[in-house]
């Protein structure tokens, strides 16, 4: 398998694991609306071993893939670009790289703080609710509440991309609005991080099979 090809592989597991989440979350499982921490934390208890998995895969997983996917599309982008397109990429590959750190930092904050905060039930529910309501806080801060870091990456390299008829113009133009996407998650707003999942599992679709179809030379 060649570099393209497991880049591509990596972008559509990106896909499905998205899609997995969004079957996961919203249909199979769902958070209590009481903020009572008996409540709260007799659910999170119940339910740890699956959760830990969710977040496992959501994050660290998608995380290792998601860094597979920037360094192909920027060895790719950069082949070819000239210096003042070069610049928008590195800055494009720089957001990428960050957004990578983030997601896996917030799977291992959310694995690892579900543990704490299971664990602390056996001294006290209110302490381990205050815990994991710190431990949510963060994971949804991080990688999951704002999708700026994404996005810009996702605009960035969709701009390059377009400049130099890369991947399709339909696989950029799809970039592009999921980019405007992400930025827009910065407004306290569920609808535009809804928008930005939606689209961004078509983006990872699109661009995995661009990056498949494409020779082992890259070409």
């Amino acid at each position: 398998m060649s570099s393209n090809q497991l880049a591509g592989t990596a972008s559509m597991l990106m896909a499905l694991i998205y899609v997995c989440a969004f079957v996961y979350f919203g249909a199979m499982v769902s958070f209590p609306a009481s903020n009572e921490a008996d409540v709260v934390m007799a659910f999170v208890t119940q339910n740890v071993n699956a959760l830990w998995i969710a977040y496992f895969t959501i994050y660290v997983i998608f995380g290792v893939l998601l860094a597979v996917v920037v360094i192909a599309i920027d060895d790719i982008l950069s082949s070819c670009v000239n210096q003042t397109q070069n610049r928008l990429l590195r800055m494009g590959t720089l957001f990428g790289k960050i957004w990578v750190c983030l997601v896996i930092a917030s799977g291992m904050i959310a694995t690892i703080g579900m543990s704490h905060a299971v664990s602390t039930t056996a001294v006290s529910n209110e302490e381990a609710y205050r815990l994991w309501g710190v431990v949510s806080m963060l994971v949804e801060s991080l990688g999951g509440g704002n999708e700026l870091v994404g996005g810009v990456w996702v605009l960035l390299t969709s701009i390059t991309a377009l400049k130099q008829r890369m991947f399709g113009n339909t696989v950029n133009y799809t970039g592009c609005f999921v980019g405007l996407a992400g930025i827009a998650t910065i407004y306290p707003a569920e609808v535009f991080t809804e928008i930005f999942g939606i689209t961004q599992i078509i983006w990872f679709i699109a661009i995995g099979v661009s990056l498949i179809k494409r020779s082992p030379a890259g070409s």
